[in-house]
C-alpha cells in the first residue's frame, strides 16, 4: 500500500475537517448496524455533535466521552468530481482508525481492519456517484480483549445506577480511540503502480551505490494479447539532477547504479544527515504508453549487524534516544503536523539520534520526516505486554507486523524492527510463539536486525534467542528500589553483562527513568523532583560509560521523551510523568543534562561538533593580569 501521491496521473483529495459523531449506547454496541445507521445521514438516527479527524475523540468533548467503550459512529459528505468517472479507479484511504473499523460508501459496505495505527484502503470506483454528492460513514470499536493486539479486558461492575462496562488494561498509556491520521480520496487510472519496494547497497568504500526496486502493478495490460509492461525508472538528486536511469526486466525489477553517491546518514554522523534521493517510476504498456507515475523518497544506505556490533554504511552506530508516544494535550493520539515538526526540532536540539516508536506505529507523516533529518527509527508492532499466548492472537499479531513492515519497509530511517513491547516472556509458550513471529518477520525483510523490549527478568527470559539484538527495560531507583540512587549503576552493569552473557547478543537499555513532576525541586534529590530524576540519569551514565567499554554495549533509551496520558491510577498524576519534556514539549532540568550527553558521546563517536549554546558561561577562570 502506497502512500497517496500526486502526480501526472493520480489526484489526491484530503477528508480531513470535521465530522458528524454519535456514540453508540455502551450497553448496546451493535443498535447502530441492526438499525442500518449507515444507510442514511447519522442525523437521521440520532443527535449528532462535530468531531475533528483526525484527532482522538476522547479528549473533545466535556462529558465522559473520555472513558466510553464500545463503538462510536462517524459520517460526513463530499462530493466526486465528474472528471474521475472516465478511466479513473478511485480509492478511500485512512491512514488509521483505533481499534476496529468498518466502512460504508452511500450505504454500502467498502471495508473492514483490526488493529490501530495502521492504514487500509478500499477502491470506491463503482459507489461513487459523480459529480454529485456522496457519503462516507465510520463505525470505530475501542474494545480491546485478549486476542486483540494489543490485549485488554472487558468487565461489566455494578454502579450507583445498576451496572456498568470497564476497559482494562495492563500497559501504561491511555486507550485513545477514533480516526486518528487523515483520510484521502485518491484516483489512479485502471492499471496502475500498486506497490514499489527498494533495497539499496553501498561499495565498501561508500563512493559507488545502488537502487534495486521492484514493481507490482493492478490491472489489465492496454492490449490484452500482450502483457509486455515495464517501468522506467529515473533516480534525481536533492538538487533534481538526474544520476541514474533504466528500464526494468520483465517481472517489473531492475537496478540502477549512482556513481559518487551521498549516503543517507544519521543526525550528527555526518555533515549532511537524512539525504534522500527522488525515484521516479514510470509504468509503460508495451506501445510505450504511459500507464501511471509513481515518485518516493529513497535514501542510499547499508546494515550490518554481528554479536558485537551495529553499523550503518561500514561505521558503527551507537544509539542515544528515546522512547515516545504520539500523545497530546486535547488531539490524544491524533496527527499533529505542528506537534510533528515541534518533536523532531526537540529530538535534534537534545541531540538524540534515534527513538523507538513505543508502543505501536507512528504516522506515516513522521515516518517521512525521520528520514529527511536522519533520525533513526526501532519501528515497532502494536503488541505490547503480551500474555496468554493462542493461535487467535498470534495470528494477529503477524497481521500487525505484516502491514507494518509493508509500509515501512522503503524508509532509510527504519533500522531495526521491534516485534513487541515487554511480553510476558517466562511464560510457557512464549518461545514456540515468538519463534514464530520473529520467523515471519525475517521472511519479510532480512535487511534489518529484529528486537524486542523486554522487561522479564534475564533468568526467566525464553524469547531473546530468536532476537538479532537485546533490548531489555529497567527501572532502577523507581519501580525497584524506589528512591536508592546508590542501586543504579551496578545493577544497570549486572544486568546488561548477563544478557550479553546468556545470549551473546548486542544490547541496548531501551527504557530506564523516573517520573518527575515539573517545577518540584527539592535538595538532596527526593523522587518525583527535578533533581532526583537528573540523579537517575547521571547513575545510568555511568554504568552506560563503563558497559560501552565492553564492545557489545550499543545504545540507551530514555523513558520517556515527553509526559503522556495513562489511564486513571492513584498512581499517575495526569499521566506518566518520566518525559524529559513536558506534554507541551516544555523542557525540564533532565533535558538539559541529556543534551551535555548526547552532544558529548556524538563529538567522541562521530566527531561531531558541539551546539554553541550548550554551555552557558559561568567565569573567566584565567588569572587576572595586574595593572
Amino acid at each position: 500500500m502506497l502512500y497517496p501521491r500526486e502526480s501526472e496521473t493520480r489526484e489526491v483529495r484530503s477528508l480531513d475537517g470535521i465530522w458528524n459523531f454519535v456514540r453508540s449506547d455502551q450497553a448496546n454496541p451493535t443498535q447502530g448496524v441492526r438499525e442500518e445507521w449507515y444507510s442514511k445521514d447519522l442525523s437521521k438516527s440520532g443527535p449528532t455533535i462535530p468531531m475533528p479527524v483526525p484527532a482522538s475523540y476522547n479528549d473533545i468533548t466535556t462529558d465522559n466521552l473520555r472513558d466510553h467503550v464500545g463503538t462510536v459512529w462517524y459520517d460526513r459528505k463530499f462530493f466526486a468530481p465528474r472528471s474521475w468517472a472516465v478511466d479513473q479507479r478511485v480509492w478511500l484511504r485512512f491512514g488509521s482508525v483505533h481499534y476496529e473499523a468498518y466502512v460504508w460508501v452511500n450505504g454500502q459496505k467498502v471495508v473492514k481492519h483490526e488493529i490501530g495505527h495502521l492504514p487500509f484502503e478500499a477502491e470506491v470506483t463503482h459507489l461513487l456517484k459523480y459529480g454529485a454528492e456522496n457519503r462516507v460513514t465510520v463505525m470505530c470499536d475501542n474494545a480491546l480483549i485478549q486476542t486483540t493486539v494489543p490485549q485488554g479486558r472487558i468487565t461489566e461492575l455494578p454502579n450507583d445506577e445498576g451496572m456498568t462496562i470497564v476497559q482494562s488494561y495492563t500497559f501504561d498509556f491511555f486507550n485513545y480511540a477514533g480516526i486518528h491520521r487523515s483520510v484521502h480520496l485518491y484516483t489512479t487510472p485502471k492499471t496502475f503502480i500498486e506497490e514499489v519496494v527498494v533495497t539499496t547497497n553501498l561499495s565498501k568504500d561508500n563512493v559507488g551505490g545502488e537502487v534495486l526496486y521492484s514493481v507490482k502493478f493492478n490491472g489489465s495490460a492496454i492490449n490484452e494479447a500482450d502483457n509486455a509492461l515495464y517501468v522506467r525508472a529515473q533516480l534525481y538528486d536533492r538538487e533534481g539532477k538526474l544520476v541514474a536511469n533504466g528500464t526494468s526486466d520483465a517481472q517489473l525489477s531492475g537496478s540502477l547504479q549512482v556513481d559518487n553517491v551521498n549516503p543517507w546518514w544519521p543526525y550528527l554522523m555526518h555533515p549532511e544527515p537524512g539525504y534522500l534521493y527522488q525515484l521516479e517510476v514510470k509504468l509503460h504498456a508495451s506501445n510505450d504508453e504511459l500507464l501511471d507515475v509513481y515518485r518516493l523518497k529513497v535514501g542510499l544506505r547499508t546494515l550490518s549487524w554481528s554479536n558485537a556490533t551495529f553499523q550503518i554504511n561500514g561505521r558503527p552506530v551507537y544509539f542515544r534516544g528515546f522512547g515516545r508516544h504520539e500523545d497530546a494535550d486535547v488531539r490524544g493520539k491524533g496527527l499533529d503536523n505542528a506537534l510533528m515538526v515541534r518533536d523532531f526540532n526537540l529530538l535534534k536540539w537534545i541531540g538524540a539520534n534515534a527513538y523507538r516508536t513505543s508502543h505501536y506505529p507512528y504516522s506515516e507523516e513522521s515516518m517521512q520526516f525521520a528520514d529527511e533529518h536522519g533520525i533513526m527509527i526501532v519501528d515497532e508492532c502494536p503488541s505490547v505486554d503480551a500474555e496468554n499466548y493462542n493461535q487467535e492472537l498470534l495470528g494477529k499479531h503477524k497481521s500487525s507486523l505484516e502491514q507494518l513492515i509493508h509500509r515501512d519497509r522503503n524508509h532509510p530511517s527504519v533500522v531495526m524492527w521491534s516485534i513487541a513491547n515487554e511480553p510476558r516472556t517466562r511464560e510457557m509458550n512464549a518461545d514456540s510463539y515468538f519463534q514464530l513471529v520473529a520467523n515471519l518477520t525475517r521472511s519479510l525483510d532480512k535487511t534489518r536486525p529484529i528486537t524486542a523490549a523486554i522487561a522479564t527478568p534475564w533468568t526467566d527470559d525464553k524469547a531473546g534467542r530468536f532476537l538479532d539484538i537485546i533490548s531489555f527495560n529497567r527501572y532502577n531507583a523507581w519501580y525497584s528500589n524506589t528512591g536508592r540512587l546508590d542501586m543504579v549503576t551496578k545493577k544497570v552493569v549486572e544486568e546488561a553483562v548477563a544478557w550479553n552473557k546468556k545470549y551473546n547478543k548486542p544490547v541496548i537499555m531501551a527504557e530506564y527513568g523516573a517520573d518527575t513532576l515539573e517545577g518540584l525541586h527539592l535538595q538532596p534529590a527526593y523522587v518525583w523532583s527535578e533533581e532526583f530524576q537528573t540523579e537517575v540519569f547521571a547513575r545510568h551514565f555511568k554504568a552506560f560509560d563503563i558497559l560501552r567499554k565492553k564492545g557489545w554495549f550499543i545504545g540507551e533509551f530514555v523513558w520517556n521523551f515527553a509526559d503522556f496520558k495513562t489511564a486513571q491510577s492513584y498512581t499517575r498524576v495526569g499521566g506518566n510523568k518520566k518525559g524529559v519534556f513536558t506534554r507541551a514539549r516544555q523542557p525540564k532540568a533532565s533535558a538539559h543534562l541529556l543534551r551535555k550527553r548526547y552532544f558529548a558521546l556524538a563529538r567522541e563517536l562521530d566527531d561531531s561538533s558541539f551546539p554553541e549554546d550548550l554551555f552557558t558561561y559561568i567565569a573567566d577562570m584565567g588569572k587576572t593580569e595586574n595593572a
